[in-house]
């Protein structure tokens, strides 16, 4: 059987040479009995159809109102970008920054790397740069912390519905799906399945 890789047991530390599973199997240490590698059905598939659902929602939530406050017969909407041009002008550039990349452009750049790397290689063709792109995506997803920007906005409607009527947007729905098609995009992925197919050992 082809090995495709050397991986080290997370509880004994015991080296193996990893085989190309069949779907569905898990291989374990034969010391201590960890898992080492869950072959995941589907992943590619799979990952593939949550990342293209992933970026609709993405451009969903940018393209419509957010949230839309109401008081004395007055309407203000708002999109993600205000709250971050707001942040910017009220001399709370770092703040800015950090939820720009960490709910905008990283999330993003993630789903986008993401169809990058699986869509070529569902047809069987291999992308420039693809192995470059796939490192860089995977060292993104711990900065994607669109549920941190969630829990902020949440506190933030409870303490405005006070002064004023707060009428969910569309946007606001779409992010909050968003955020679990990323964690599906996530939990669905096996990494083992895309380095085999870009054959690299």
């Amino acid at each position: 059987m082809k090995t495709t890789s050397t991986i080290a047991c997370h509880e004994c530390d015991l080296l193996y040479e990893l085989p190309t599973l069949p779907e569905g199997s898990v291989a374990k240490c034969s010391r201590c009995g960890a898992v080492l590698h869950r072959h995941k059905r589907d992943s590619l598939d799979r990952t593939l159809s949550w990342t293209i659902a992933g970026l609709i929602l993405f451009a969903l939530a940018n393209a419509y109102p957010f949230l839309a406050l109401k008081s004395e017969g007055l309407a203000h909407e708002t999109n993600l970008i205000t709250g971050v041009q707001q942040l910017y002008k009220q001399d709370m550039r770092s703040v800015a920054v950090l939820v720009f990349l960490t709910s905008i452009l990283f999330p993003f750049l993630q789903l986008a790397g993401t169809l990058y790397v699986l869509l070529p290689l569902k047809f069987n063709r291999l992308p420039w740069k693809v192995a470059p792109v796939f490192r860089f995506i995977r060292s993104l997803q711990p900065w994607a912390m669109m549920e941190v920007f969630m829990i902020g906005i949440l506190v933030s409607v409870v303490k405005l519905a006070k002064m004023a009527k707060v009428v969910p947007g569309l946007a606001l729905y779409s992010f909050i799906i968003l955020i679990f098609v990323l964690a599906a995009v996530a939990a669905s992925l096996d990494p083992h399945i895309v380095w085999e197919r870009l054959e690299i050992k």
